[in-house]
């Protein structure tokens, strides 16, 4: 075998250059790709999280809670929508009960955060009564039952205490008072309900405020 002059050694070492070179670089941009792939996947996985708790706090921010009671299905407090209308707070609540009177309330109302909202029944005569609330109320108490003492008495009480019930007006005051003086005592309190007008609703109301002895 004859041996490379020095030339040839010359043309080989070149090439040997920049064939490392080439290697190289392509082995750089590679590696560069992938880092910058990886790094955008981070960082739009970390955008996609703080934007689910943004999205929370929106939600938290956009929502308020208001107390209804009266003629709905289910009373009590509701969280719903800050743009949330009255009739949107009756559905939310189960809906109104047969006994509801919506001729006396506007549905297209645009409800605010604390408002305490009363659903009238069809046997409250009061036209102008002031249907929603923004005060917490003068009798308000830490327990929600009264005691014994402060339940009013349906075998005893006359129209002016009965109609201080949650959703008991003067005609539905006078029912209570014809029918025990038609039919004798109540024996329970769930008797109440044999009355014209009071249902399962309105008995769930005022249940807890009511006695019979």
């Amino acid at each position: 075998m004859e041996f490379l002059n020095k030339k040839q050694k010359i043309i080989l070492l070149v090439l040997a250059v920049i064939m490392i070179i080439f290697i190289g670089y392509y082995i750089i941009q590679k590696t560069e790709k992938y880092n910058y792939i990886e790094l955008e996947t981070l960082e739009e996985d970390t955008s996609s999280e703080n934007i689910s708790e943004i999205n929370e706090e929106e939600i938290a921010e956009e929502e308020i809670i208001v107390h209804i009671t009266g003629e709905v299905e289910n009373t009590g407090i509701i969280k719903i929508n800050k743009n949330a209308r009255l009739a949107d707070v009756i559905d939310k609540a189960g809906g109104a009960t047969e006994y509801a009177d919506l001729s006396k309330v506007n549905l297209a109302y645009s409800v605010k955060d604390g408002q305490k909202i009363y659903i009238p029944s069809i046997d409250d005569e009061y036209e102008q009564e002031e249907y929603i609330t923004e005060e917490a109320g003068e009798n308000v108490v830490e327990n929600s039952e009264k005691s014994e003492e402060e339940k009013v008495n349906i075998n005893t009480a006359k129209q002016t205490e009965l109609e201080t019930l949650n959703g008991i007006g003067p005609s539905t005051a006078l029912k209570i008072i014809n029918y025990r003086n038609e039919n004798g005592e109540f024996n329970t309190i769930e008797d109440i309900k044999n009355v014209p007008g009071i249902g399962d609703a309105k008995y769930e109301n005022i249940k807890d405020n009511i006695c019979v002895y």
